[in-house]
């Protein structure tokens, strides 16, 4: 299936388009400059679209190249998004090398959206890349989601649970560091399109902290696009 088929612009305008929006933190319309400026003529409207599409794309079908490394700790924490005039919530989880783990876009923030992002994190992990830890705040209901999903047998009796706050420092820094992504947004529409453009934030981002290194063989931003045009052009 080519999923560039009946597009407008070549295969190679649309990934350069979503990854520079992804990437540098820059609005629709300051992309559309910078794309006339070299003799692409799109509306701003179009890259929305382009985005909106090929964003969750690109993450679904890199998803397995960020597996979580072999054991280690998690450190998991949320933060706030505003959609549509109101603030909804982020959980985010990273390693202690700062790598992402995983991410979960919701409106609530209490246990059962605590244990459905932490069971989606969980999911199809290799018995080698479950976390041995699991770093929180003190916020109760993260101890209500994980001792749910281990009587539902989703995370290992073996993981242990922590409610340091000062040892979340890394996640409370990658969310500033992604923020600075979302800023120009200056609030989303809805969950879906929210959800849709942080997917393409947060792969960028792994970009960024050298998440696919390995499999960019050393050509840095060459590597990337290949690794992203190679991706899509599989799906």
């Amino acid at each position: 299936m080519n999923v560039f088929k009946n597009r407008h612009f070549k295969y190679d305008i649309i990934i350069w388009a979503v990854r520079w929006y992804c990437k540098y933190g820059i609005s629709y319309r300051e992309l559309e400059e910078m794309l006339n400026e070299r003799g692409v003529n799109v509306d701003h409207t179009t890259i929305y679209r382009c985005v909106q599409r090929y964003a969750p794309l690109i993450q679904e079908k890199l998803k397995w190249y960020w597996r979580p490394r072999s054991g280690g700790s998690w450190k998991v924490d949320e933060t706030y998004i505003k959609v549509k005039g109101k603030w909804v919530y982020l959980y985010r989880a990273v390693d202690k090398r700062g790598e992402t783990i995983d991410f979960f876009l919701s409106t609530t923030r209490n246990a059962k959206a605590a244990q459905r992002f932490l069971a989606k994190a969980l999911r199809g992990l290799k018995s080698w890349e479950y976390p041995h830890t699991i770093n929180t705040d003190k916020a109760p209901a993260y101890g209500v989601a994980i001792r749910v999903l281990k009587a539902q047998g989703k995370c290992p009796d073996e993981v242990v649970h922590r409610q340091v706050k000062y040892l979340n420092n890394a996640v409370e820094a990658d969310h500033g560091k992604l923020k600075r992504l979302i800023h120009p947004v200056r609030g989303f529409k809805t969950m879906k399109t929210a959800y849709a453009t942080l997917k393409g934030f947060e792969v960028m981002h792994m970009f960024k902290k050298g998440q696919f290194e390995i499999w960019q063989y050393g050509r840095g931003t060459a590597g990337e696009i290949c690794l992203i045009t190679n991706a899509l052009m599989r799906a």
